[in-house]
């Protein structure tokens, strides 16, 4: 599993590559944490068990009406248009709230890796989707994308982190996260170069924040499940609220960047997921305060 910069927490004044660490490191190594604090990224390998990410991996071919020995099946549209346009077309797969996608982010380890880099244990999970990413042929055209999850122009930056469980092996041909370290660095000088007008969410030039590369390999894809963690906002009962309906309710959130699942499966077809008490205080249906 990698991590970059993501979900934002609201109230914080530190930078993350700023924390000082309090709690003992859990998952990652000493090394793991000056990597993460010096390049803005870091890869946690083993993240979940074996079996959990080849039962995910089958539910997403069949929740995206695809056959994985088939790449005729690959070429589907996709079933609605995202309002982010850097999306289309980018394999994204409006599932939210499976059972497999809550296993995976109420394993202890995510969670454990979640804590070292936030270096506190009361965080939420942010409801989020996965992706499968076939190659680019029969009219299919995804050129990739980078942008940032925040806006730029804020001072100081938004503080965030987010991970991307990596379902198959992935290589330069299949596609999938791409990031320049280099900016995450620099970020404050390059900003100070840049004309005022400029795309406060998209850089436009090669020093690259984060996001997709195309799939350009003859018949292989890509697959992730996107994880993210943040400080429990406890206090926010109308978020709280709305996270537990998205869960029980098997809803996608009600965000711009989420248009959801036209054919409603997850309503329909599965049940909602079986919540530990960990995956409860991720969610926020229980405090974590007693």
């Amino acid at each position: 599993m990698t991590f970059e910069g993501h979900s934002t927490a609201k109230g914080l004044a530190v930078q993350l590559k700023d924390i000082r660490k309090r709690l003992p490191l859990r998952v990652l190594s000493q090394v793991d944490w000056e990597h993460w604090t010096t390049w803005g990224y870091v890869v946690a390998p083993a993240a979940v068990p074996e079996a959990h990410i080849r039962r995910l991996v089958d539910l997403l071919w069949e929740f995206s009406e695809m056959r994985p020995t088939d790449p005729t099946t690959w070429s589907r549209k996709q079933l609605r248009d995202h309002q982010m346009q850097e999306l289309n077309n980018s394999g994204m797969v409006e599932i939210y709230n499976h059972q497999y996608l809550w296993d995976n982010r109420q394993y202890p380890r995510v969670y454990d890796a979640f804590v070292d880099v936030w270096d506190r244990p009361d965080l939420w999970v942010a409801i989020d989707r996965a992706n499968l990413n076939t190659p680019n042929r029969d009219g299919r055209a995804f050129t990739g994308f980078i942008h940032w999850d925040v806006d730029t122009s804020l001072t100081p930056f938004p503080i965030g982190v987010q991970g991307v469980l990596s379902l198959v092996d992935t290589d330069s041909e299949t596609g999938g996260f791409q990031c320049v370290p280099e900016l995450f660095r620099t970020l404050e000088h390059w900003i100070s170069t840049q004309p005022a007008d400029r795309n406060v969410w998209r850089p436009d030039n090669s020093l690259l924040a984060h996001g997709i590369r195309p799939n350009v390999s003859r018949d292989r894809v890509r697959m992730a499940q996107y994880i993210s963690m943040y400080p429990a906002e406890e206090q926010n009962v109308a978020d709280r609220d709305a996270r537990v309906r998205s869960w029980r309710e098997r809803e996608a959130p009600k965000r711009p960047a989420f248009p959801g699942d036209p054919r409603d499966w997850e309503r329909t077809r599965y049940k909602t997921a079986t919540l530990t008490t960990l995956g409860e205080k991720l969610l926020g249906s229980r405090s974590w305060h007693g």
